[in-house]
């Protein structure tokens, strides 16, 4: 593990100390009325100025005057002793896959170019009460399929360390912003990996919470909120915290959401009293790896020694093939079958890239039983992480089977000399969590001699969220470097 990260290879000018603040730093500047929620808006729309035209992070960005409107109007709600939510004044750009009220929501797709949705996500609304101001939206593959952040409405997202390479996705926009100091913070989504992998991409955290506890809709389908999930990104694990709070908790219209327990934020200030964690690796093997990854990630987890964690390696008896192959489907039965009206469509068939095309005539091959043995497959799954968690507090492994990639690569088509079947086999890492409903984060552990950033994932019980971000936050305590490109 590097002792520093490299700086950016892009030549923009520094911005203010304000961007490097902390988003509950800023909160707390601006409840305090150290920092007016003008200032804090302004540096950030100048940093965006500066540097997003480099990397395409943030899309949609809405008119710089009624952004300040609005911050004016906040900081005279506060001047007249307003009431302040936990995120009031902070602005946020929302992934591009989440419905926002009165701003284009595109999906990443020309089919949705100029959709402008009546209605918020649930957590937008949640954002939204919290104070936040809504700047704009970060970019995303079209229709969040696979880890590599293009589309043909706005273009390529690039790395925050590297232009040549990917920001990774499908939360590479957030994670690229939150890199290069645009935003104080981010939300993203996760289906296969989609708030882990851009966050080891570009050198932050992102937290995939415990299935069911960021309600989803209110267009989701119930099927596919059961694997897709809703959560933070961040500088830092208690500003992920932070958002996590507002997010988080049940909400009548979702029928899959569940209370909190507690304040997430709170609840970091007890610290992690150690524990036992187990080490996966690459699953004896079966998971190709690129050369460097694994000792960067070894490394980082022998942190936790420092940290009166125990540690061990572990390969639990599992098919891990057919656990794939389980995933593969319920992602066809559910994103694929999403997606078919478009496809059933000739004109918008066309506008299509893909892995879309892919994903939904695989579905329309599916039978019930095929489906239905896959669900086994799951809870058998499920029912393995049951007693493993007994024994162990979390498990840890890589969070990505290769390091970023060159961008105008639409996804690798070979891992450790063996060939990738599909768009998504190389991101097989990170389907062991979402087919257990498990919270799961991704911290930072360096780079290799090239400067490429990777990450590790923590993965805890289900529903054990805060004991996953008080691990992450005791392993961010060893680190002798921050979290970011600046």
């Amino acid at each position: 593990m590097t002792g520093n990260r490299p700086a950016t290879k892009h030549a923009v000018p520094v911005a203010g100390d304000i961007c490097r603040l902390s988003a509950t730093e800023l909160a707390e500047a601006i409840r305090q009325r150290r920092l007016s929620v003008r200032e804090v808006v302004t540096a950030f729309l100048d940093r965006i100025e500066a540097v997003n035209s480099l990397v395409n992070a943030i899309v949609s960005l809405r008119d710089r005057a009624d952004i300040l409107n609005e911050a004016d109007r906040a900081d005279a709600h506060l001047a007249q002793a307003g009431n302040a939510g936990s995120l009031f004044g902070l602005p946020i750009a929302i992934k591009d896959l989440a419905l926002t009220k009165g701003l284009r929501t595109t999906f990443g797709s020309p089919i949705f170019a100029d959709f402008v949705p009546g209605e918020d996500d649930f957590f937008v609304e949640r954002v939204r009460k919290a104070g936040a101001i809504i700047i704009g939206k970060t970019n995303v593959p079209e229709f969040g399929l696979g880890s590599n952040t293009y589309n043909s409405v706005f273009g390529p997202t690039l790395n925050a360390f590297d232009p040549a390479l990917t920001a990774g996705g499908s939360s590479g926009g957030a994670a690229v912003a939150l890199a290069l100091d645009m935003l104080p913070v981010a939300d993203g989504s996760d289906f296969g990996g989609s708030l882990r992998n851009p966050a080891a991409y570009n050198n932050v955290y992102g937290f995939r919470p415990s299935q069911g506890l960021v309600p989803a809709g209110p267009d989701l389908d119930v099927f596919h909120a059961q694997m897709g999930v809703e959560g933070p990104m961040g500088r830092n694990v208690r500003d992920m915290a932070l958002l996590l709070d507002e997010q988080a908790g049940y909400h009548p219209r979702a029928p899959l959401s569940h209370h909190k327990q507690g304040a997430f934020l709170q609840g970091l200030q007890a610290p992690a009293a150690g524990g036992r964690i187990a080490w996966l690796g690459d699953l004896g093997g079966h998971l190709p790896v690129e050369a460097g990854i694994l000792p960067l990630c070894e490394a980082a987890f022998g942190r936790f020694a420092e940290m009166s964690f125990q540690t061990e390696a572990l390969l639990p008896d599992v098919d891990f093939e057919a656990l794939w192959q389980a995933f593969v489907t319920l992602r066809q039965a559910s994103s694929g079958c999403a997606l078919k009206a478009h496809y059933d469509d000739p004109v918008k068939r066309r506008l299509l890239k893909p892995e879309v095309v892919w994903e939904v005539e695989n579905a329309m091959r599916l039978t019930a039983p095929q489906v239905h043995a896959a669900t086994v497959r799951r809870s058998s799954w499920h029912k393995t992480l049951l007693p493993l968690f007994e024994r162990f507090d979390l498990i840890a492994l890589p969070t990505a089977q290769v390091f970023p990639f060159e961008v105008v690569t639409h996804w690798p088509s070979q891992v450790a000399e063996r060939a990738m079947d599909s768009y998504h086999r190389w991101m097989q890492v990170s389907a062991f969590a979402t087919l257990g409903g498990c919270p799961a984060v991704n911290v930072p552990v360096g780079f290799d001699g090239r400067g490429r950033p990777m990450g590790m994932q923590l993965i805890g019980r289900p529903r054990g969220d805060m004991a996953v971000l008080r691990a992450a936050a005791a392993y961010e305590s060893t680190l002798t470097w921050a979290a970011g490109a600046c």
